[in-house]
């Protein structure tokens, strides 16, 4: 079961209320390497909806009772079956996605891992207070029905956070993957159908209206989505009659400090691997990177040099770094994107500024010097291989600018002094901060932005507890 075109031949299919069952229409997914039709996908009505939502709170009384133990073992159990498909799994993210295959297998090995990790966390009752004849706890309750959606740029490993933050705390989740990449999704669900209780895991690859739907259920308690900021306002505007819950993984646009002390060539590979990884499609990738003005030439240089380096193609072809922007949508934006900036008087593109001219949606990662804030590059996010290297005056000079967005998401500073990097990185108005790194956060961290870059915290301790009501309980103290 390896190849695109061994999908071409199978019938995908949602997990509603412990079945797999055909859509009420069909839509392709276009292999972005090739832009051919891969498979097709099935649709959703609002009626596969209600069904889900249905079957889901039918399910919670008899989830919720079986307890934290028990609900960890059926996850373990799902990450068994995980890693025995996973190159099942990770042929068919390379194919609807278009990462390089060994990207993809990581991804399958770190959705699994973080099965693990997520349900080693413990949820207990926290003591507040034994006061005279009182005792005061703060208990956690599941909240019901969790809708989950997510994004086409990394599927599997947004899905498994979420699935296992609804499921481990005691809710039942209705999953609905981007109709870009939902094949991956919709694979995890007919493993998932062979382990879980009918009406726990719904995943249903519904289209745009699908989203929307989910946002204004009554029956659904929470939204947790990760996807662009514009979209999230829609989300939060459409929750608010029914006062959801929510948790938004929404976009960034991070910022990179490089401090002149800083190793040019150690460090340009590095950026640029934070930069250009999945093809730029990563919120947390460096979309701006700030140089301060006594390195500026050299280290444009040496950008340019581990742009170069890169090789692009599909995600099948061997030892390449760099695969398709992974739709057409994306695509004709970042073309765009580069003919906009190209037209800038004094800017320099040192390397790329084009398309490839090929079939599928191939960008040549570009280097973009000698341009500044009040550009689209710059002020927007790209999530695009397209990195603007903004030339500062200082340190103090780059953190102001830095931190002078709508967006909040991660951001890195890097030096050769740690000490004054960390001060730095402590002063950036973002959710994740690092010294001479970017990308790359444990699943037991919490992750999330500030500002528009989103609400609340996933994964960890606290996107766990997102996911339950907190309860303080008082009662008598126990004689004896």
């Amino acid at each position: 079961m390896t190849g695109a075109t061994h999908w071409a031949g199978h019938t995908f299919r949602h997990l509603i209320a412990g079945e797999l069952v055909a859509g009420t229409h069909v839509y392709p997914v276009i292999n972005p390497a090739t832009g051919t039709n891969l498979a097709d996908a099935p649709g959703a009505d609002h009626i596969m909806l209600d069904r889900a939502v249905a079957a889901a709170q039918a399910a919670l009384p008899g989830w919720q009772a079986q307890g934290f133990d028990a609900r960890r073992d059926a996850l373990l159990t799902l990450k068994a079956a995980i890693e025995a498909r996973a190159e099942d799994l990770a042929t068919l993210l390379t194919a609807e996605q278009g990462k390089p295959l060994v990207q993809a297998r990581d991804e399958i090995t770190r959705g699994a891992e973080a099965i693990a990790k997520m349900t080693a966390l413990k949820i207990e009752p926290e003591l507040l207070d034994v006061s005279g004849d009182k005792r005061t706890e703060l208990v956690y309750r599941p909240l019901g029905v969790i809708g989950a959606i997510t994004l086409w740029n990394v599927p599997f490993l947004l899905a498994i956070p979420k699935l296992v933050s609804a499921l481990y705390c005691g809710n039942a989740i209705v999953l609905k993957p981007s109709p870009l990449t939902p094949l991956t999704t919709l694979l995890l669900g007919e493993i998932a159908a062979e382990i879980f209780p009918p009406g726990i895991v719904n995943i249903i690859a519904g289209e745009a209206d699908f989203g929307a739907w989910m946002s204004t259920h009554p029956g659904i308690a929470k939204i947790n989505f990760t996807g662009s900021v514009a979209t999230g306002q829609k989300i939060m505007a459409s929750a608010a009659p029914t006062l959801k819950r929510l948790t938004l993984e929404l976009g960034g646009n991070d910022a990179a400090i490089v401090l002149a002390d800083a190793d040019i060539d150690a460090f340009a590979p590095r950026l640029i691997n934070a930069a250009f990884k999945n093809s730029g499609q990563i919120c947390q990738a460096i979309k701006r990177l700030y140089v301060e003005d006594a390195i500026y030439e050299p280290m444009v240089a040496a950008l340019t040099k581990a742009t170069e380096a890169l090789k692009i193609g599909a995600g099948t072809e061997p030892g390449v770094d760099i695969g398709p922007i992974q739709n057409q949508m994306q695509f004709d934006r970042l073309k765009a994107l580069q003919d906009e900036t190209r037209a800038l008087p004094e800017v320099r593109i040192t390397t790329g500024g084009h398309a490839l001219n090929r079939a599928g949606y191939f960008i040549a990662p570009t280097i973009v010097a000698d341009i500044a804030e009040g550009t689209r590059l710059v002020d927007e996010e790209q999530f695009g291989p397209i990195l603007p290297v903004i030339r500062c005056a200082s340190a103090e000079d780059a953190l102001m600018r830095a931190n002078d967005s709508p967006f909040g998401l991660g951001g890195s500073v890097w030096t050769a002094d740690i000490a004054r990097g960390t001060a730095l990185a402590q002063r950036m108005e973002t959710g994740v901060a690092w010294v001479n790194h970017h990308l790359g956060l444990a699943v037991d961290f919490p992750f999330g932005g500030v500002k528009t870059s989103g609400i609340g915290r996933a994964k960890s301790i606290l996107g766990l507890k997102a996911h339950m009501e907190a309860q303080v309980v008082q009662v008598p103290e126990m004689p004896g």
